[in-house]
Order: structure tokens, then sequence, then C-alpha cells
């Protein structure tokens, strides 16, 4: 298979994946908190990549440890958090519609901190991706004002984490194995959700309680497929992909997610699918190739 229908494969699947996450957050958050979500996530994907990856942590050059921290914690272990506690509030389908803004600011993010090259169409598409932005934000914000500007903030805030990620993983670490990334992103951020765990008093929820163990069953599916599976492939993904062609998953996601959405019972207005056309408008211009002459 090419690089080009590597790429695409890539894509499709980790749409498929990740688009489903956000379904998988709002069964766990029945039963468990959004700390408790999260942390359950990460252990759960640590231990699967523990397994099968354990060797490969070897193969990881000691100077590159920084950048997997950074990594870490930027991409992963703080937006995990994040979206978890978002949703306790906002719908599975409007927060995957927000993660959408990711291309952009993967453009920011590499324009202001990786010296990324840029074109004036490139500029327009981000100014127009944020008029969208702004539009959904506010658009789902009419009922209860002050309390969906706040979690939809959250939303946003994984998106500035996922551009971070792109750009130091295509910048810094595709000189190292996918499996050897994903296996120091999560060993390095265990220990810490291990205490988040601990604190959040998992230890005395009801485990007789079915809701809990449906809800603990999503988490471990979320952990397995969404993080430990989806982030091995999404790093070979940015080693033979731009990373704004990387960070393009984020506009296919919704269209899963949406799918679950609807089938949960979730509604979506017209002017959210206006804001979303805009947004993509943007995303289309912020990746659009300069035509050679």
């Amino acid at each position: 298979m090419s690089d080009n229908s590597k790429k695409w494969f890539y894509l499709a699947i980790l749409s498929l994946i990740w688009g489903s996450s956000f379904i998988l957050i709002k069964k766990g958050l029945v039963g468990l908190t959004s700390f408790q979500v999260a942390s359950l996530r990460i252990i759960f994907a640590a231990t699967v990549i523990f397994l099968y990856s354990y060797n490969s942590l070897k193969k990881i050059p000691r100077e590159s440890w920084k950048w997997i921290l950074i990594t870490a914690y930027t991409g992963t272990f703080f937006p995990v958090y994040l979206i978890s506690y978002g949703q306790t509030e906002i719908e599975s389908g409007l927060a995957s519609i927000i993660t959408t803004i990711t291309p952009i600011n993967t453009l920011l993010v590499g324009i202001i901190f990786f010296g990324l090259i840029y074109t004036k169409k490139q500029l327009l598409g981000l100014f127009i991706g944020l008029v969208g932005a702004i539009l959904l934000i506010y658009e789902a914000s009419e009922a209860n004002f002050s309390i969906n500007i706040y979690y939809s903030f959250f939303i946003y805030m994984t998106t500035v984490g996922y551009a971070a990620s792109v750009n130091l993983i295509k910048n810094y670490l595709t000189n190292i194995s996918p499996e050897a990334v994903t296996a120091g992103i999560f060993i390095s951020i265990s220990p810490p959700a291990l205490i988040v765990l601990f604190l959040s008093d998992f230890s005395s929820l009801n485990f007789q309680d079915s809701t809990v163990i449906s809800s603990i069953i999503f988490v471990f599916i979320l952990g397995v497929f969404s993080s430990a599976v989806a982030q091995t492939l999404f790093n070979k993904f940015v080693k033979i992909a731009s990373p704004l062609f990387a960070s393009a998953v984020t506009y296919t996601m919704p269209i899963v997610a949406i799918f679950w959405a609807i089938l949960d019972g979730e509604t979506l207005t017209l002017m959210q699918f206006f804001a979303t056309a805009i947004i993509l408008a943007g995303v289309y211009m912020v990746n659009k190739k300069k035509k050679s002459n």
C-alpha cells in the first residue's frame, strides 16, 4: 500500500474510532465522575500498551524523552480530562463538532511555535473557522449561556492540546517507532492518572450496581480502542502525513459522532449545522495546497 493510500486508510479508521469516543464518554459518565472516566481510560490504555509494547520503550533515545513527556501531557493527559469534564454538560454530538477546530489550531500553533510557513489563504481560512467556532458555541449556549460557554471552553482547550501534540510529534518524534511513542506517552501519564483515580473515591463506588459496571465497560472500550489503538495509528499517520492533513481527522469524526448522538436521542439545530459548515470551509482553506504552475 502506498503512503497516499495509507494516509486515507488511517483517516477513515481514526474517524470511526475517535468518532465513537464521544458516545463512549457519555455512557461512561452515567455511573462515573469525569475524573474517574478519564483516569480509567488512561489506565486501561496504558495496561494494554504495556503488554504489547513494553520492549519498544528501550528504543526511545534518552534525548527524546523530553518531547515524549511534553507530548504526553499536552496532547493526551490534559485533553482526556478536559473532554470528559466538558461532556458532563455538553452533548456528545456538539462536543465532536467543537473538535473540528483542531486543524485551525494546528496551523496557529505551527506558525507561532514551530515556524510553519503559511499562505494568505490559510490565514483567511483560520479567520473563517474561528467565526464558525464562535457561532457554534454561542448557539449551543443560548439555553444556559454561562454554563455552556464554560464547558464548551474545556472542549475547545482539548483542540489546542491536540494541535500542540501533532506539531510536536511531526517535528521531534518521527524518528521513533509509533509503538514506542505511544508506549512512552501512556507510561508517562499513568502514575498521575492512578493518583487522580485514588483521590476520586473510586474505591467507594458500589460495584454491585449494574450502572457502575456498564460505565466501566464502556470506559474500557474507550481506553483500549480510542486511546491505545487509535494513538498508535495516529502516530503512524503523522509520520507519513503533514500536521494539517493528520489533524483533518477531527472534521471527519463528527460524521460518526453525530450518527451515534442521534441514535442516542440527541438533537442538533440548523444553526449548529450552519456553524459547522463555516468551520469546515475554514478548515478546507487551511488544508488546501497551493497550486503548482
